[in-house]
């Protein structure tokens, strides 16, 4: 696949399934290598934790009167606080390792490998260790506030109606601007908050100006992508969310269920499937990053003749 190239809208949605048609064997074998204990460590504090939280919170005893959440949260505080900090440091490298993890894959595919290990990712994530830092402080204190109040002031309008319409916009231009500083951080030699301006900048217009704007074509393939991988999730999040409506209207009431309806078999089943439905929402999420990834070479048109003339100048070299 040609990554340094014009895409149109059409282009964008084809070849994004196209690249797990051609490396997506590859590419998922070394994502579970880097990802499959974080993603499992995730999904089991998701299945103990919750269950217990969603249990109190909805749970009463025969006589009626409701437990209060606030009493247990007191008497649990310890509880509560280690498995905060347990998820929190898991979320945190999970995203660093399911952000970057394409970034770094695509930037290796698009210098010319073509079997990349997982040693290969791993020693991009050691060499790269102090821009990531910087990325994730940039992210934090600079990046996701800005996002929060952007996002907050097209959440209000949505009281005017308007706002119905900014959220449409804004929620896919944003996600795209996030994608394209980490692709351009880790795939180029400017700084972070140069790599944030040219982020901003390449959503609306090419370096030559008179290439027209892209904007249109990015936020069309993000939100078809987006809407599909949608789809998918909700195919399995509905399985376990109907099976526990099905079980409340069909189980005769015992006060043992109403006490707590997560109890038993039927709640292992319930966050079980919920568990699956998670990991199937971060393996799906690839196929997003990746059209940004695609989107990001689209982009960067200053790269596109070099890579033509040097794919001229190997012609007949193997024959």
């Amino acid at each position: 696949m040609q990554f340094y190239k014009k895409r149109d809208f059409g282009t964008f949605i084809s070849d994004s399934f196209s690249f797990f048609k051609l490396y997506g064997k590859n590419y998922f074998k070394n994502y579970i290598l880097l990802n499959g204990l974080l993603l499992i460590l995730m999904v089991v504090v998701f299945i103990f934790g919750f269950k217990e939280l969603f249990g109190q919170i909805l749970g009463s005893n025969i006589s009626g009167e409701s437990y209060y959440f606030e009493d247990y949260f007191q008497n649990n505080f310890g509880m509560f606080f280690a498995t905060g900090i347990i998820t929190f440091v898991l979320f945190m490298i999970l995203m660093i390792v399911n952000y970057l993890y394409p970034v770094f894959y695509l930037k290796r595919l698009a210098a010319g490998e073509n079997k990349i290990r997982t040693d290969d990712i791993l020693g991009d994530f050691k060499t790269n260790f102090k821009k990531i830092i910087i990325l994730c402080l940039g992210m934090t204190f600079i990046v996701m506030p800005l996002s929060f109040i952007i996002m907050g002031i097209s959440y209000i309008l949505i009281f005017i109606v308007i706002g119905i319409f900014i959220m449409l916009f804004v929620g896919p231009t944003l996600f795209n601007v996030i994608t394209f500083l980490m692709y351009d951080y880790f795939s180029s030699t400017r700084s972070f908050f140069e790599s944030l301006s040219y982020s901003i900048r390449a959503q609306f217009s090419y370096p030559n100006a008179r290439e027209g704007s892209p904007y249109w074509k990015y936020w069309g393939s993000t939100i078809i992508i987006s809407l599909i991988l949608y789809i998918i999730s909700m195919i399995f999040t509905a399985i376990p969310m109907v099976i526990f409506f099905t079980a409340l209207s069909t189980t005769a009431p015992d006060g043992g269920f109403e006490q707590n309806p997560f109890s038993g078999g039927l709640g292992v089943v319930f966050f079980i499937l919920y568990g699956i439905s998670l990991l199937v929402s971060f393996f799906t999420s690839n196929m997003l990053y990746v059209n940004a990834g695609l989107m990001y070479y689209d982009s960067r048109t200053d790269l596109h003749q070099k890579v033509e003339l040097a794919e001229i100048d190997t012609i007949g070299i193997n024959e």
